[in-house]
């Protein structure tokens, strides 16, 4: 079963359930879903910044695994993890190969590997 993570819950969604549940999981091969692309809002772009451990290690499992890593543009933007303006803007000081962009963007970035489930954590 392949899966996409969308991380919307404020707080420390993504530095907890991810850094601490899914991201060991799929480090050690005991996940059980094939994660295919994982989408952060508000705060939780942060774990995608250059430097942070949670963020490098994510990053290095997702080029190794073709996994898609984005930020919601608008969300990027608001925190300077993103350059331009929302519709049309680069990821800056972001881990390597994150993107950045709105559902539309995320839909298309899936389309040729589609999850079975979107997971909203």
């Amino acid at each position: 079963m392949k899966v996409a993570y969308v991380f919307s819950t404020s707080g420390h969604t993504a530095s907890y359930k991810l850094g601490k549940m899914i991201l060991p999981q799929l480090e050690e091969g005991r996940h059980g879903a094939d994660v295919v692309g994982m989408f952060f809002f508000d705060d939780n772009t942060y774990v995608l910044r250059a430097g942070d451990q949670l963020g490098e290690r994510l990053g290095r499992l997702a080029r190794e695994r073709g996994m898609l890593l984005m930020l919601c543009d608008q969300c990027a933007i608001e925190r300077g993890l993103a350059t331009g303006v929302a519709g049309n803007c680069q990821p800056s000081g972001t881990v390597d190969g994150v993107q950045v962009g709105c559902f539309p963007d995320l839909y298309a970035a899936l389309a040729a590997n589609p999850p079975d489930q979107v997971i909203t954590l």
